[in-house]
């Protein structure tokens, strides 16, 4: 069996399916089998036939992880040394796709990794090659216990060629409502939660409550937007919220040090349960980018995470309203995980692929809002080409409720809500002139390179 840029299954999958068609031989049971891997091979979550959202088992993920690292094999020589500066052209990366697709053979693994780069640091146009660059760090790689494929020595995930495609194809789109996921409860279960958190004075017994509580709630609803919501880049969205999310409810232990939940630093506010509702989300927080002065050289700075709170409330009729303001305890949990964040994209590789898929965004971002193509005079024909299919798996839609409740004075906690918020091109519009980025874009020219990577 064989898996062509014409069905380009990234993300390990080609390797995974590879490697179960020479163990069991049917083409029925390798696609089963590569469709079943990819459901878990993002943050450790599964999402089924009918888009319900469910952690797997530890277990369970080692052993696909285990399975994927004998399929992926070793990485190529003039990879596997880390580079601080790898170029990566994107007409030499269009060259290798096109021929895959005219000559039906499979996709090369450093072309699933984009030659192992882990960031873009620079964007350099080149109108003489007709020719774009992404520069950044690079290395080999290795299969993480949890699924990721990430860095062979940093640890630090590598960035897909899938989730390159996807930010290309949906920046036009973003320019309008960003790139975002959240996890919802839904007005109909706010309004039983109202009503049924009315009925108590006390909490009797915690577990009786709880059940109770997942039960008005209900299943709590997944909303995508800006991304095709079957993707992989919207499933690391939705990983990263759901991962983020358990940590503070105490669902999950943390993975790093110096980071608690958010349960166990809850300090009393007077407010009753029925109020206490956190809300945390992720964006991207980068400094200016900085422009050369003809706008064919930039530099992507200061790239991190950060997590913004704020409290939600419930009227008596079950509706949340958003109130702007954050608890100390919230705010203070939100400031030590953007803190720890770059521990947690270590310990917990899913973070440090929704910084990978934030890069990719502002790129894109880039290249539309600045009309790089326009200046290179190369429009990305195959990776904008919508019959190179991207890996796309159930689009997820919603998950149960799990209530977890600590009583703090007068104070319980039933759910947090959030998500992933990524305005790309408010991003791309914030540029600084600086004459920096173009003294570099000579030494990443892709003039006479005979490879469409290079150190």
């Amino acid at each position: 069996m064989r898996i062509t840029a014409r069905t380009l299954l990234i993300v390990g999958t080609y390797a995974a399916v590879l490697a179960a068609a020479m163990l069991v031989g049917t083409e029925a049971a390798a696609q089963n089998w590569g469709r079943d891997y990819y459901n878990r091979a993002v943050g450790g979550i599964a999402i089924d036939a009918q888009g319900v959202v469910q952690n797997v088992s530890p277990d369970a993920v080692g052993a696909l992880a285990q399975a994927w690292a004998r399929a992926l094999g070793g990485t190529p020589l003039e990879i596997d040394t880390f580079s601080p500066m790898r170029k990566v052209s994107l007409r030499g990366l269009e060259a290798v796709l096109r021929e895959c697709i005219e000559q039906n053979k499979p996709i090369p693994h450093e072309v699933m990794y984009l030659a192992g780069l882990q960031r873009i640091r620079y964007v350099f146009v080149y109108p003489e090659e007709q020719d774009i660059v992404l520069v950044g760090p690079a290395e080999g790689w290795k299969v993480h216990p949890k699924g990721m494929v990430v860095g062979a020595k940093s640890g630090r995930p590598v960035m897909l060629l899938d989730d390159l495609i996807v930010a290309l194809r949906s920046a036009r789109n973003a320019a309008q409502g960003g790139m975002s996921c959240s996890i919802e409860p839904t007005a109909e279960g706010l309004s039983r939660l109202q009503a049924y958190v009315a009925t108590l004075r006390t909490i009797g017994n915690p577990q009786q409550t709880a059940a109770a509580i997942e039960q008005a709630l209900g299943p709590q609803q997944v909303l995508i937007n800006g991304v095709p919501p079957e993707s992989h880049f919207a499933r690391v969205l939705l990983a990263a919220d759901y991962r983020m999310k358990s940590i503070a409810m105490d669902l999950e232990p943390s993975p790093v040090k110096g980071l608690p939940s958010f349960m166990h630093m809850l300090t009393a506010t007077g407010r009753g349960m029925s109020n206490m509702l956190p809300r945390w989300w992720l964006e991207p927080n980068y400094q200016p980018l900085l422009r050369g002065q003809n706008g064919l050289a930039w530099e992507l700075r200061g790239a991190s995470v950060r997590a913004l709170t704020e409290e939600d409330y419930l009227a008596a009729n079950g509706q949340k309203t958003h109130t702007g303001k954050a608890s100390p305890a919230a705010q203070r949990w939100a400031e030590i995980f953007t803190e720890k964040y770059d521990d947690l994209a270590l310990a917990e590789p899913v973070f440090g692929e929704l910084q990978n898929c934030m890069d990719l965004a502002i790129v894109a971002a880039l290249i539309f809002k600045e009309n790089l193509m326009e200046k290179a005079n190369y429009h990305l024909p195959v990776l904008l080409d919508p019959q190179v299919k991207t890996a796309a798996g159930p689009a997820p839609k919603s998950l149960a409720t799990v209530a977890r409740l600590m009583k703090k004075g007068s104070n319980w906690v039933i759910s947090a809500s959030g998500g992933v918020l990524i305005q790309p091109w408010a991003i791309a519009d914030n540029t600084q002139l600086s004459q920096e980025p173009e003294k570099l874009r000579p030494q990443a020219s892709p003039q006479a390179r005979k490879n469409w990577y290079w150190n």
